[in-house]
């Protein structure tokens, strides 16, 4: 199925200028700099231009050729010396080649699957460029809830303490509160440094260290997909997948290789031609046949070549190449399993983000009331230290793991499409009017959820 280059579709971005640095933006900058495209798009061109090699083997071949030589002869009866001057141009047109031409076809095949390569590598680089954005606001979120349990927690110890220090509970629990401010604070720096991985496997696709991305809107929908059938999703994958398209094609450059080698038990024909001068000047001597003057010669024949014998070297390489094809069928065998078996599984993963991420959101309210509760009861006396360490805790992962699971969703999404050979970067647009450098972050929905565990705040 032929589909035009992806980057036919970049004219459709327009850069805003925004302090924080958008989803398509950072495309933009990846097409510029990845080294990994550019080598794509180089391969390309190279097979290109090499098709166009094995064409020129099917065209008239025209020359020119000159020779000047200096004669001298003497013997019996014969003493003369002259110079000649030949010039002219050939042709030759060949007109039986059929390895020729299967090479020819080859050729085009190998074309073909590069284009389908190059088309797979700037769908990768768009679901590269995604995931690694992601990535860092998913980082960025899992600090900011590892700082939030920090401050909790110490606060909580800090409680604890004063609370020892005053007689009302036991100094097993200041430890307790001492243990799981110390382990907040180790999560907090293995956090930290996560998000500067996250932040430098960004800046090697863009070339650029940015500290502030916008994020998703708190109202990004997250829609099934559509259609809502894993066999049609399937379907198009079969059908339009780039990794199958380009063992398709590579299949038929084996086959066209096996007649390649095949030709080489056929014969030859070709035609030439060939119009030239010839002036001798500068005779001396007698009883020479040689005289003075120009002469003009046209020719014009054909020329076969029958082969009879090459050493066994014809049959082995059809040997060979009957082995290659083998392989090629077998590769496109593979390759369509594993597309249908990542497809189908894709769509599931998708379908179980939302889903997952329908009960986080509900989890994130009813944590939130937990941990008021517990704190209540410690005030009473009815809960100790411990329970509301578990509470601060378990509400905070519950933070972290909603806006996961929004992030899965999106990058899950566009591995669906890439493995249905749909994703292209007007998917990116269409994300992009979902982000916002304004969007609130996750300590916002922190509070949004105080005030829903709460209604008197």
């Amino acid at each position: 199925m032929k589909k035009t280059l992806l980057s036919g579709l970049i004219g459709l971005f327009a850069a805003q200028p925004v302090f924080a640095m958008d989803l398509v933006e950072t495309y933009e900058k990846a097409l510029s700099y990845d080294s990994g495209i550019a080598a794509a798009k180089a391969s390309y061109e190279a097979q290109v231009a090499g098709s166009d090699v094995s064409r020129s083997a099917l065209l008239p071949q025209v020359g020119a050729f000159g020779e000047a030589n200096h004669t001298d002869v003497d013997g019996p009866n014969q003493d003369n010396s002259y110079r000649t001057l030949s010039y002219g141009v050939q042709l030759t047109q060949p007109l039986f080649r059929a390895d020729s031409w299967f090479r020819y076809d080859a050729s085009k095949f190998q074309t073909e699957a590069a284009q389908a390569r190059y088309n797979l590598a700037q769908q990768q680089l768009i679901l590269d460029v995604a995931t690694a954005y992601f990535n860092v606001l998913r980082a960025a979120d899992t600090l900011t809830t590892a700082r939030a349990t920090e401050a909790a927690i110490q606060r909580q110890y800090e409680q604890a303490q004063e609370r020892f220090d005053v007689g009302l509970i036991a100094i097993t629990e200041v430890y307790e509160a001492r243990a799981s401010y110390d382990d907040s604070k180790s999560q907090r720096i293995a956090a930290e440094s996560q998000l500067d991985i996250a932040r430098e496997q960004l800046a090697r696709l863009t070339g650029e260290y940015t500290e502030e991305l916008a994020n998703l809107r708190r109202n990004f929908p997250l829609g099934r997909p559509q259609p809502m059938d894993p066999s049609a999703w399937e379907t198009t994958a079969l059908e339009q997948n780039w990794t199958i398209q380009s063992a398709i094609y590579e299949l038929n450059t084996s086959e066209a290789n096996l007649k390649t080698a095949k030709a080489g038990h056929l014969p030859t024909l070709d035609l030439g031609a060939s119009y030239g001068k010839s002036d001798v000047t500068g005779i001396e001597g007698q009883n020479s046949l040689q005289q003075d003057g120009t002469t003009t010669q046209g020719v014009i024949g054909l020329t076969l070549n029958v082969p009879l014998y090459s050493g066994g070297g014809t049959q082995a390489g059809v040997r060979q190449q009957r082995s290659l094809v083998t392989v090629a069928e077998q590769t496109l065998e593979t390759t369509r399993r594993d597309v249908r078996v990542t497809t189908r599984s894709l769509f599931r993963t998708v379908n179980t983000n939302i889903e997952s991420a329908s009960a986080l959101e509900q989890t994130i309210i009813s944590r939130r009331s937990a941990l008021d509760a517990t704190r209540a009861g410690y005030e009473v006396g009815t809960r100790n230290i411990v329970e509301v360490l578990d509470a601060e805790r378990a509400y905070y992962v519950a933070l972290r793991d909603y806006a996961n699971a929004r992030y899965d969703y999106v990058i899950n999404t566009l591995q669906l499409k890439q493995a249905a050979g749909t994703l292209s970067p007007q998917d990116l647009i269409d994300l992009n009017n979902w982000l916002s450098e304004t969007a609130p972050g996750i300590e916002a929905l922190a509070e949004e959820n105080r005030t829903m565990a709460d209604p008197a705040r």
